[in-house]
């Protein structure tokens, strides 16, 4: 407000109440409120698809982010070598079975056509599954970052206390029944 304008109301008695000095000498000193308390389990799910890892870093679990980068990083090894490997095997079948003599394989005939195309296909397979290994490890990545967000504020305490007892009702009937009792 103007001070222009504050003074009436100083006059009146209606001006706002002087500012808390205690909150500022908090905030001078250096104290900050909890960051738990403006964490939040989107942005950590969004940091992880943006970014796999990142997610992980929010929620200040840094030992998580180098198994995420080794997941994904050796699945999209895996895709790599098994499509290099794939495409090679499948360029030696075709060279096998085109009836040109002038065309020859990297294997110089050492191997049927059969044998190449087995071959071609079982590479086919591992790289098919190296996609589904990457995409899970996308995914787990995304997952694991939105559910430890969920769980930053969630606190164990000290007074946990778990019982077993008999249940009253069923023992004063004859028969045998347990009570399971956890205390918060």
């Amino acid at each position: 407000m103007r001070l222009h304008l504050l003074l009436p109301l100083l006059a009146l008695g209606l001006a706002a109440p002087a500012q808390d000095t205690t909150a500022v000498a908090l905030d001078t000193a250096g104290a900050r409120p909890d960051w738990r308390l403006h964490h939040s389990p989107k942005r950590a799910a969004l940091y992880s698809a943006l970014l796999p890892g990142s997610g992980q870093i929010y929620n200040r679990r840094y030992w998580k982010a180098p198994i995420v980068w080794g997941a994904i990083g050796v699945s999209f090894y895996f895709v790599r070598e098994n499509t290099a490997q794939y495409k090679r095997y499948t360029d030696a079948y075709v060279a096998l079975v085109d009836g040109d003599p002038a065309t020859t394989d990297e294997f110089n005939g050492a191997y049927t056509a059969d044998a190449v195309l087995d071959v071609a296909e079982t590479y086919r397979r591992w790289r098919d599954w190296s996609y589904i290994a990457l995409a899970t490890s996308y995914i787990l990545n995304i997952m694991d970052a939105s559910v430890d967000a969920h769980f930053t504020r969630f606190d164990v305490g000290r007074d946990l206390s778990l019982q077993v007892l008999p249940y009253a009702p069923l023992t004063a009937r004859g028969s045998v029944g347990l009570s399971l009792t956890a205390t918060f």
